[in-house]
């Protein structure tokens, strides 16, 4: 019987346990706990059913995050999206200590309607001098028993200035490029592989265009035969259509806002399987987007989302509890035939 599922990917900015709590890492707490100072526990749960009530009107398959801090935070979001759900999601996490800031990237999925296959999980590292960022890689398996293949991304920011970190991000799309060469390799080339996340550069960016081999041309990648390239579908979301609280409609170019500025960080990449008719998956190409839900998007010159931020300190000047984060979701949709 055919299926839909609908793959998401969201950036959940700064989602740490409260200030103080015995799951902090010591080494990252001391990295971090300036911005913590007045992260109570309070705020925390506030935070958690603001995210939940957009990943409950998002109603994804699987959800991909990144800034994630650690089990304890992603064990308490996915209880209350199960509480406010009905659904019976989880979590595929891998803790990955050696980001400076100690953020993760994760899964969280439905399990009535797909299931994480034991033993797939895996975290690549990509390391620079001043920290690492991470790319888990999960298999989910339907119930008609076929694959699907994810990777979420977290690449490396531009802090330092964006020429000087460029290298950076460029090893991550390298990162990328090896393990979805290597993936076809250890399963078949016919894999059905999904790669999304916070890449920090955009898709014209040499580090997804070359370095991640991710091609605007969705016939570069039907036709190729032997190199293992990404169909990137963030092209069809640099410009879009949304509505403000207000009702007012505004013109999206991007997934976050920088001093006024749009940037299409969060991004979806398909391989060739999901392209090629006769395979069990298929991508709904029109259906990628940014799921810019009313209530997130800010009402100010520039369509940004309305982010919650961390107190530093000053809960009242630094938090707004209104808020969910600073990136929009996107998603997509899969058909399973």
């Amino acid at each position: 019987m055919p299926q839909t599922y609908k793959i998401a990917f969201w950036n959940l900015e700064n989602l740490f346990a409260p200030d103080g709590h015995p799951s902090h890492e010591p080494k990252v707490y001391n990295q971090v706990k300036n911005d913590l100072a007045g992260w109570t526990d309070a705020l925390f749960e506030t935070k958690l059913t603001q995210l939940t009530r957009i990943i409950t009107q998002l109603d994804p398959t699987v959800l991909g995050v990144c800034e994630v801090e650690n089990s304890f935070v992603l064990e308490a979001l996915v209880e209350k999206v199960r509480a406010t759900t009905g659904r019976a999601y989880d979590v595929v996490h891998a803790d990955s200590t050696r980001d400076r800031r100690g953020i993760d990237t994760a899964f969280l999925y439905d399990t009535g309607r797909i299931a994480f296959v034991p033993g797939t999980l895996f975290s690549h590292f990509v390391l620079r001098s001043t920290g690492t960022r991470d790319i888990s890689q999960a298999t989910f398996r339907t119930a008609s028993g076929n694959d699907l293949i994810l990777l979420a991304n977290h690449w490396p920011s531009r802090s330092g200035g964006t020429e000087l970190s460029r290298g950076y991000r460029m090893v991550a799309g390298e990162t990328l490029g090896y393990w979805h060469k290597r993936i076809r390799e250890e399963t078949t080339e016919d894999a059905a592989i999904l790669a999304m996340g916070d890449m920090n550069d955009d898709p014209f960016d040499e580090s997804v265009s070359i370095h991640a081999r991710a091609s605007r041309e969705r016939g570069d990648v039907e036709r190729s035969r032997t190199a293992a390239r990404f169909y990137n579908l963030t092209w069809n979301y640099m410009r879009q259509l949304c509505t403000d609280p207000t009702g007012a409609t505004r013109l999206l170019h991007g997934t976050l806002y920088y001093q006024g500025d749009a940037n299409a960080f969060d991004q979806i990449m398909v391989s060739k399987a999901l392209l090629t008719a006769g395979q069990p998956f298929s991508v709904r190409e029109e259906t990628a987007k940014i799921e810019a839900i009313p209530e997130m998007v800010s009402t100010r010159v520039s369509p940004e989302p309305v982010r919650f931020g961390l107190p530093k300190g000053n809960a009242a000047a630094n938090v707004n509890t209104a808020g969910f984060s600073d990136h929009y979701p996107v998603s997509v949709l899969i058909d399973e035939i």
